[in-house]
């Protein structure tokens, strides 16, 4: 292979990767300022200024554009929750940590949604299973595995419960995210005490 050949190959494969990004970041600002029920193809790509047959050689839909942002998404609070197990001395430290921090960084994300999309409208609630989130779950499930075998935790079943844990996150966070002043570390006590203690342990509203 020649040297102009591989530049060539290098240049056009930073093409492609700026391409995705660019409609990424694209898709993101839209689904903020229009809200994503809303939004279509055609408002991403004129955002993007590349040719819509540009953008269909990297997604087929707006679904697959929100699935695209779902996954990287994950790929980047995996590294945050990873952190929490080297951090944490216990099994309920570690989920503490985790939960706080995956609410944190749920807020963090959508923010725009938060201050700029249209009055009434709700997060997006929709329910996809990316390859970056079997690995978050696969995180989990390991880190309570660990828990488990060195007697952190209670022997139970690691696998429902990373599936438990993680659904009561999902369900949890989806509702902070409508509520104003959104409180993560409200949300989170709340999850963390729930799969501790069960309803027992929740504190108890005024009548």
């Amino acid at each position: 292979m020649s040297h102009v050949t591989v530049l060539t190959s290098g240049k056009r494969e930073q093409t492609k990767i700026a391409n995705r990004q660019a409609i990424l970041v694209a898709a993101r600002e839209v689904f903020a300022e229009l809200g994503y029920e809303v939004a279509t193809v055609r408002d991403i790509i004129r955002r993007t200024g590349l040719a819509s047959g540009t953008f269909y050689n990297y997604f087929r839909s707006r679904e697959e554009v929100f699935e695209a942002l779902a996954d990287d998404g994950a790929a980047r609070f995996r590294p945050i929750l990873r952190a929490c197990w080297e951090a944490s001395d216990t099994f309920d430290g570690y989920l503490r940590a985790a939960i706080q921090a995956y609410f944190d960084f749920l807020a963090d994300e959508h923010e725009t949604w938060q201050v700029r999309r249209p009055a009434g409208e709700k997060h997006p609630h929709m329910r996809i299973q990316t390859p970056e989130m079997e690995r978050v779950f696969e995180e989990v499930r390991e880190a309570f595995s660990k828990a488990i075998e060195h007697g952190g935790a209670p022997r139970v079943d690691a696998d429902y419960l990373a599936a438990a844990c993680i659904a009561i996150a999902r369900e949890v966070g989806d509702r902070m995210l409508e509520r104003r002043p959104v409180n993560t570390a409200a949300a989170a006590d709340f999850v963390v005490k729930l799969i501790l203690g069960g309803l027992p342990a929740l504190p108890r509203l005024a009548p």
